[in-house]
Order: structure tokens, then sequence, then C-alpha cells
């Protein structure tokens, strides 16, 4: 049963990721033929809560309005990676969940599940950037960075601000069918369905390289990713043995310099991907891979989409 949901607010609320949940389960669309929802926004805190970036959200409902809530959403709000929440609403959270209540975070509103125990023991997921503190602060939740969201009914949790539009549109395919999914979808003006995780979205800021042997070699291969490197080749131009130049490798990288190579191969066919109309053989020839079936099979490892996908998803437009 998804009737009765309820959207948790707590000061510092983030807007967008609020919205994402009003707009799946908040607009009234019986005229369309599709359910409605007995929405309601529940302040945790007070009942004039603060939202970024700086106004007020009012609501008459407090933490009773949860009890009889089919569905509790909590959406993101600043500094959640380390803050405290208050106890009464941890403990509604926790009685929800145990009389058959489902519970759904967007991004970092996943704190607030785990902070109640109910990520322990549990897949999920939140905003790559702080997928690491989540893991660190709650080590009994399975965290997992590079999905979009993590279905472990009924706790669903969701990667950064738009993952929440996945995660509830997932929910509501699950709950009462794909048309009714895909219905809320078409309105939305967003595809019912995204390919891929969140790793194709992850930062990857060069990296600095203490060691100077390491670093010039870093540099030549990135300028000659199109070409064959083995590592005897790379340790040749550091001046190094194989094994001294793999050994001191991993320790300025904290990898293997084959799958460093890899690494960069991938990064440089998402930037062309993103910025030119090449050919899929052409950014695999740039890029240093055999041929375009080569590049498809190393995106897909490596981001969880393919190349295609890639381009549409970040130029709206299929070479």
């Amino acid at each position: 049963m998804l009737k009765n949901v309820a959207a948790v607010l707590l000061d510092n609320v983030h807007p967008f990721e609020l919205g994402v949940v009003c707009e799946v389960f908040g607009i009234d669309r019986q005229e369309e033929g599709l359910p409605a929802y007995d929405f309601a926004l529940v302040a945790a805190e007070s009942s004039s809560v603060r939202a970024v970036p700086g106004f007020t959200i009012s609501t008459p409902y407090g933490l009773d309005r949860l009890a009889d809530a089919d569905l509790i959403a909590i959406p993101v709000g600043d500094d959640f990676h380390t803050r405290d929440f208050p106890p009464e609403l941890l403990e509604a959270l926790r009685q929800a969940v145990a009389r058959g209540a489902r519970v759904l975070s967007v991004c970092v509103g996943a704190f607030v599940l785990a902070a109640a125990g109910l990520l322990d023991g549990r897949r999920c997921t939140t905003h790559w950037r702080y997928a690491d503190a989540l893991a660190a602060r709650y080590p009994k939740a399975e965290v997992e960075p590079g999905v979009l969201y993590v279905d472990e009914d009924p706790v669903f949790t969701s990667a950064g601000t738009s993952a929440g539009i996945d995660a509830a549109l997932h929910l509501v395919r699950k709950l009462q069918g794909s048309d009714v999914a895909n219905a809320i979808a078409r309105r939305m003006v967003v595809p019912p369905h995204r390919d891929g995780g969140q790793a194709q979205y992850i930062e990857r800021p060069v990296a600095e390289y203490r060691e100077d042997g390491v670093r010039d070699v870093l540099a030549w291969a990135e300028q000659h990713l199109d070409q064959e490197i083995s590592v005897e080749q790379l340790s040749a131009l550091a001046c190094m043995s194989p094994r001294t130049f793999a050994r001191r490798f991993r320790m300025e990288t904290g990898t293997t310099p084959y799958r460093w190579l890899l690494a960069q191969r991938v990064l440089s066919a998402q930037r062309l991907l993103e910025n030119t109309d090449e050919t899929m053989e052409a950014v695999a020839a740039r890029t240093g891979f055999p041929n375009a079936a080569a590049l498809r099979h190393q995106f897909v490892r490596s981001l969880n989409t393919t190349p295609n996908a890639y381009r549409r998803a970040f130029r709206g437009s299929l070479t």
C-alpha cells in the first residue's frame, strides 16, 4: 500500500531535494487516472523550518503525523554528514519501519536513517562526496557509492540530488506498477529509468604526486594515451627497474600502472564524449582502446553505463 506519504523537514533543508518528493507524491493527478497520496510536510524541530538559501517553510504537522505514514521521505539538508538529529525523530523512524512503513532518503538524508540504526546490515547509498563519511561514521552500513539508489525494502536510499527522482519512481513502480511510474515521469519530463550509476558523475581531480620520477612519467603517459604503453616502457622513462617503479607507483597512486592507465583512458574518453562529436571508433583510437567494442566494455565496467548513454546524458545527442 502507498497512500499516506510524509516528508520530514529539518532545519536548512534543501529545496530541490524536497521538491523531488513533493513532485512525485504531493501533486494530485487523479484527473489523469493516477493515484492520489495523502501527503504532508512534517517539521521535526519546529513548525517553521529554515530552507536553503534563506526562506522558511511552515507546516502544521509534527512528528505524530509519521505514525500513519506508509512512506516517510527524508530530503537532504546542510551538514547532515556531521550533525546530530532529534532523538524523537529517530525513534519515530524506527517505530514506523517496525510497523511496516517504508522510508526513503534523498542524498545525505541517508545519515538520518543511519543514525536511527535503519542502515545497519543493509546495503545503502548516498551522494558520492559523502559515501566515505557515511561508511566511517556508521560502519555497520554497507555503503555502495557507485549506484543511483538502493532498494533494501523497506529502506530505500538514493544518491545525490536528482537520484532521488530515480529512487522515488522506482518505489512507485514497485508498489503501483510501471504505468503509474511512467505517467508521473512523463509529467515531470524525466526518464522513468536511467541507465548507469553515479560513478559517471564523480569528479576526478588531477592528483598531485610527490615522487619526481613518477610524476614526470605520468605526465608523459597522459599525453600518449593513444599509444600502447607498457610498464617496462614507463619504468625505463623513470630510470628505474620495473619492480622498483611498480612499488613506487603504488606508493604514489595507490594502484597499479595498468589500472591507472585504464582509468585515465576511460576519463579521457568521458571528456571526448562530453565535448566532441567524434565517432566511437575515433574516441577509442584517441584514448588507447583497440576498437569501439573494447571502449564500451571498459566503460561499462568502470561507470556502469555505455559510451552512447553517457554522451546522451551529458550532451543530449547521439552520434
